[in-house]
């Protein structure tokens, strides 16, 4: 053999290291393995971007612009997939990602605006594209406008306009569903859309929850309404109550309420560690889906 030709062989080997007339040692692609050299921006094999995160799963730096691996399919680990927030005076939120899911698409605001609590809980529509960001600028948008004072309606359409910019086209429109909550001087306006939803639990132990919200869905299960640039005509559901007993209020996704056939409620605890309770029972029932849980007292505190 030609010693010439044998080596540019082994200098074209994949496995190998090798070197341009700068001396620029090369390595191999993450996703593709075809020789890169270093400087590289992105692989001309594949295309892959060079440079990128490593996976928190198998460790190759093919971490894309969207959090998944571009090696394993892996959607990387985030602070969402487990958050938690306790407020002066008790009231508490939990969010999770669940057993099943790659990621949260849930999200959660719990704040205090003067006198008054805000919570708002929106749930990404997992048929959507990026439906963690829908839920994450609702919730964010909708807690803002509550804190200063805006009415429930307002609060909704501000929230819907701002998922509708998320969307490049009808075929990619972010979507969730959406439930708030303002509690101040003992009374709750509520607004929803969707199949989030809110209970009353009195404290009373003989007292069984009350089902605040109305779902927006067919017998099949298919919501109807939600926030998104495919959304039409969706109206907002309001409801103000001043409850004449102590409790709690629960805002939920359905990553808990789905499990709340026979549940019995805990009665004692802070609110955080009712709401891990709840957690925990709607992950021992099979964690299917993210779920969030906020819980604020009204008329005792809770400890």
């Amino acid at each position: 053999m030609d010693p010439q030709r044998s080596e540019d062989i082994h200098h074209n080997t994949p496995s190998a290291a090798r070197q341009n007339s700068a001396g620029d040692v090369a390595t191999n692609c993450p996703v593709c393995e075809a020789p890169v050299l270093a400087g590289d921006t992105y692989c001309e094999a594949c295309g892959h971007a060079l440079g990128a995160p490593n996976c928190a799963s198998c460790g190759a730096a093919a971490v894309d612009a969207e959090g998944y691996c571009e090696r394993c399919g892996l959607r990387q680990p985030t602070g969402r997939d487990h958050a938690e927030t306790v407020l002066d005076g008790g009231p508490a939120a939990v969010t999770d990602r669940g057993l099943r899911r790659s990621r949260n698409e849930d999200a959660v605001a719990l704040l205090t605006a003067g006198d008054a609590i805000v919570t708002v809980v929106c749930d990404g529509v997992g048929s959507s594209p990026r439906a963690d960001e829908a839920s994450a600028v609702a919730v964010e948008t909708a807690s803002a406008a509550l804190a200063r004072g805006l009415p429930q309606q307002e609060a909704f359409e501000l929230a819907g306009r701002a998922v509708t910019k998320l969307a490049t086209s009808m075929d990619d429109a972010p979507a969730c569903t959406y439930v708030a909550a303002v509690v101040e001087r003992g009374r709750i306006t509520l607004g929803w859309a969707g199949d989030t939803r809110a209970y009353w639990l009195p404290d009373a132990p003989d007292r069984p929850a009350d089902m605040l919200t109305v779902d927006d869905a067919i017998e099949t299960g298919e919501i109807t309404g939600w926030l998104g640039a495919d959304a039409e005509n969706v109206p907002l559901h309001v409801r103000a109550l001043a409850p004449e007993e102590p409790g709690l209020l629960l805002v939920c996704s359905d990553g808990l309420w789905r499990y709340l056939d026979g549940y019995t409620f805990p009665r004692t605890g802070t609110p955080i560690d009712m709401a891990r309770e709840m957690l925990r029972h709607a992950l021992d029932s099979g964690g299917q889906d993210n779920v969030t849980i906020a819980l604020i007292p009204l008329g005792v505190t809770h400890g």
